[in-house]
């Protein structure tokens, strides 16, 4: 389903013909991966080091938190904006509740309703009263930033619990936590778009909402839970950066919302929807961090960081339009 250059099998070669074009395009991706890290290592020897290896895939399960529910909005043909902000809130108002009642429990709680509420409250005004996701998620977005300066008095708050830290700091088995947490989501989200009824009618919601609408499936219903769902992911992003960090501050979430959109358009799916996978968003965010982890490692100032992540983003779009263009 994905039209991404990668999939093309004039960069992967022949496509043996039992190979779906999804699972070429995320192989495809893979391999870019890999061959990236190989450079890098060939440049940098302390890039395959234990240590570093398992910061950047530590780095690259948060960003994918965040753009993991996100994913499924952007299947579905809209957009939300507010992914950033919402984990901001969330995070506040938890820190808030942890500080004040010391339970990690009430934290996690807190975390999880607030995102949800916000995804829901974006879903209606979506689905409900038809606005445009793109406007509707950006008001959300200052709405929620402007909601956690205020709740935050420009004060940070600091020290949690430490069973609560351990989401986000914490090892279980030799593995950090966040990995952990990032497997567990890539395996139900990806149960939700591949094996269920929901995960097709997303995808057909993507390629053609008038059509699927007419064909029966319940649009607006599945544009809350989608929504929803990008809620939950925010929230759940919120906790494992509160655990990650120790602090909670107004700001906390905005650097997440570029890369997470960027993540996901690298990883293979379209804005303008029915194409996507949460897989590809996992090699996404992979590869934009390992591209953020070399920059460090070869002392290249963080100035231009954003370029890069900007540049890997036009490069990928450029290979998806031209081989495209030679599909035809």
């Amino acid at each position: 389903m994905s039209k991404v250059a990668l999939s093309s099998p004039r960069l992967t070669g022949v496509r043996p013909k039992h190979m779906s074009p999804e699972l070429v395009s995320l192989l495809a991706r893979l391999i870019v991966v890999l061959i990236l890290s190989l450079a890098i290592s060939l440049v940098n020897e302390n890039f395959h080091s234990l240590s570093n290896l398992t910061n950047v895939l530590r780095q690259a399960s948060l960003l994918f938190l965040v753009a993991s529910g996100a994913t499924l909005v952007i299947v579905a043909g809209a957009i939300d904006l507010s992914i950033g902000a919402n984990v901001t809130l969330s995070a506040c108002v938890a820190a808030g509740v942890m500080h004040s009642t010391g339970s990690a429990a009430l934290g996690i709680a807190t975390a999880l309703a607030i995102g949800t509420a916000v995804g829901l409250i974006n879903g209606a005004l979506v689905a409900w009263l038809k606005l445009p996701s793109f406007l509707v998620t950006y008001g959300s977005l200052w709405i929620l930033s402007g909601l956690a300066l205020n709740y935050m008095g420009g004060v940070p708050i600091t020290g949690f619990p430490k069973e609560f830290r351990y989401l986000g700091s914490g090892f279980l088995f030799g593995v950090p936590v966040p990995i952990l947490i990032m497997f567990g989501v890539v395996g139900v989200a990806s149960f939700l778009m591949h094996l269920t009824t929901f995960g097709q009618q997303i995808f057909m919601m993507g390629a053609n909402r008038e059509t699927a609408a007419l064909s029966g499936v319940p649009v607006q219903r599945n544009l809350l839970l989608v929504f929803a769902l990008s809620g939950v992911c925010s929230g759940l992003a919120a906790i494992v950066a509160l655990g990650r960090v120790n602090s909670a501050d107004p700001g906390m979430g905005d650097p997440f919302l570029l890369p997470a959109i960027a993540a996901i358009l690298v990883g293979g799916a379209s804005l303008s929807g029915g194409t996507g996978t949460v897989l590809g968003t996992v090699l996404g965010a992979l590869l934009l961090t390992i591209v953020l982890n070399a920059m460090n490692l070869l002392t290249i100032s963080s100035a231009w960081q954003p370029f890069a992540t900007g540049a890997v983003l036009v490069a990928a779009m450029l290979a998806d339009t031209a081989m495209n263009r030679r599909r035809r």
